[in-house]
């Protein structure tokens, strides 16, 4: 059984009710489009996109924005890539989500599309201070101590980047747009504190992902290969970025 289809209130007061499905039979014979739904296009859940830079003072303006980029953050690294990380009630988070912090979230009517994690190369929380940095001390043993050439900065005007992350709802052909609001976030969210360069384990490709959309980076590691990713350590510069 299907639901017959539904016809304007005017349609019924014209004809007696009894002759109403001898009507509809008769249209339906005169055409097949009654038989089947005009094809609808796909919604872009890109559409409209915004940037939003979170912090502990700001989060409870965002409704359940903080959150939902946790849950988007496990979906990828935990259920997709199945890295082994804290979770609970559906959320991905480690040492690193500090009130010292900034998340950096593209999102779209609820619809988390990407996100980035900045913290000051500078942190202390306990005995962490920040990914590479912990991973060069060998606090980190699921990360690889060498990742960089020289030790591990620590300088006020230098941030960390991690959790970087573009999710599978976003279409092909517009990865490349997402990637380029979430890197321009990323740069105005290191500006707004100061920072005037953004480390991190990028793609081996990033001269050529990063020149895409105009970012200049250089490497600072040796290309790695962590869980099946070819990857490597840049140093990017988020000055002009920004501007």
């Amino acid at each position: 059984m299907v639901f017959p289809d539904l016809v304007p209130q005017r349609e019924l007061e014209k004809r007696p009710f009894a002759d109403f499905f001898n009507w509809r039979t008769n249209r339906k014979e005169r055409s097949h489009e009654a038989d089947v739904a005009p094809p609808q296009p796909a919604l872009d859940p890109t559409q409209n996109a915004l940037t939003t830079t979170l912090s502990v003072r700001n989060i409870h303006k965002f409704g359940n924005l903080f959150v939902n980029y946790l849950r988007a953050r496990r979906e990828v690294f935990i259920v997709q890539k199945g890295w082994e990380l804290p979770e609970t009630d559906g959320m991905e988070f480690d040492q690193y989500d500090t009130p010292m912090t900034r998340w950096v979230v593209i999102h779209s009517h609820g619809v988390v599309l990407a996100g980035v994690r900045i913290a000051p190369t500078t942190a202390r929380c306990g005995n962490h201070s920040y990914m590479l940095r912990d991973a060069q001390l060998g606090l980190i043993p699921q990360l690889p101590h060498d990742a960089l050439y020289e030790d591990a900065p620590v300088d006020k005007y230098i941030w960390e980047a991690t959790r970087l992350f573009i999710a599978d709802c976003v279409p092909a052909k517009r990865r490349l747009a997402v990637q380029s609001m979430l890197m321009k976030g990323m740069a105005s969210a290191a500006r707004s504190v100061g920072a005037t360069k953004v480390i991190g384990i990028v793609p081996a490709v990033f001269k050529r992902w990063l020149k895409r959309m105009g970012m200049n980076a250089t490497a600072v590691g040796p290309v790695m290969t962590i869980d099946g990713d070819r990857v490597q350590a840049a140093l990017m510069d988020v000055v002009e970025y920004a501007s």
